[in-house]
């Protein structure tokens, strides 16, 4: 298993803690903006954090749990039970200096997607008002999209959070692309994580990192669970025939904006159909 690849540690508790340290490795030498958390809970079990120099956006992937966070109390948030229901997700964004707690209401998963604070945004509840599942691509590249926090959304200093729902035998963040360079308005540097779940449970799905030059190329098989991290290069997901596939993207860097260039060889594909 290579550097860019993370199972997670357990089926209870915190089973991801990404940081910029944890992350930085041979592979992503220079990982300095995203972090990626995950809770799996309990009914009646508690989760709690400060989100110091941070800024956080929590999502409610599955089930309920009553939030407080940044001197409030935000009352029971999440609605689906299954993340394969596409409902939109129930989210709460907290600004560096404060905390939060969660108490589990039912069973749980709760994503906690961090990246530098600047004290730029208040604490506030993001969807499922507001948030629209939009069909993105066409054939077997067409999947569904629920942006949570992305540049069209006021909502964070850093932080750029979306889901994407891939159908079975579909392609995903695709054609490849890359935001790997701080080289604004052309593209942006842009760190990524993929919390990737699959239905069936016991399915996989594939993605592959690869740079122009070939320095990079990991391709990986990914299954219920796992997070992949994308520190540069491109980064496409293809789920097989009878696997469906979901994925929570976190992004950041130096700036809030996403601008990316195609590889080279989808260019004419992406042209063709667009």
């Amino acid at each position: 298993m290579g550097d860019l690849l993370r199972r997670p540690a357990g089926t209870v508790g915190k089973v991801h803690d990404i940081t910029p340290d944890t992350a930085r490795t041979a592979l992503s030498p220079n990982w300095s903006y995203v972090g990626f958390g995950l809770y799996r809970l309990k009914a009646g079990q508690r989760a709690a954090e400060e989100t110091g120099t941070r800024e956080v956006i929590l999502v409610i992937v599955e089930g309920k749990a009553r939030l407080s966070g940044a001197g409030q109390d935000w009352g029971v948030l999440g609605e689906r039970m299954d993340v394969f229901e596409k409902t939109p997700p129930h989210c709460l964004y907290l600004p560096n200096g404060t905390d939060w707690q969660a108490v589990a209401e039912t069973d749980c998963v709760i994503a906690v997607c961090s990246a530098p604070g600047k004290g730029g945004h208040a604490a506030r509840r993001i969807g499922p008002e507001g948030i629209t599942l939009t069909q993105r691509g066409k054939g077997t590249n067409t999947r569904y999209i629920n942006n949570i926090a992305m540049e069209a959304e006021d909502y964070a200093d850093s932080l750029l959070v979306t889901e994407v729902f891939t159908p079975a035998g579909h392609w995903s963040s695709y054609p490849s692309h890359r935001h790997d360079e701080d080289d604004f308005p052309r593209i942006t540097y842009l760190e990524e994580t993929y919390y990737h779940r699959l239905n069936p449970a016991n399915g996989f799905g594939v993605q592959r990192v690869y740079t122009d030059d070939g320095t990079l190329d990991e391709c990986m098989a990914v299954r219920d669970g796992d997070v992949v991290l994308v520190p540069r290069g491109h980064h496409p997901c293809g789920a097989p025939y009878g696997f469906e596939m979901y994925y929570l993207n976190v992004m950041a860097g130096p700036r809030r904006n996403w601008r990316f260039q195609l590889a080279p060889e989808v260019e004419e594909i992406a042209r063709r159909d667009a």
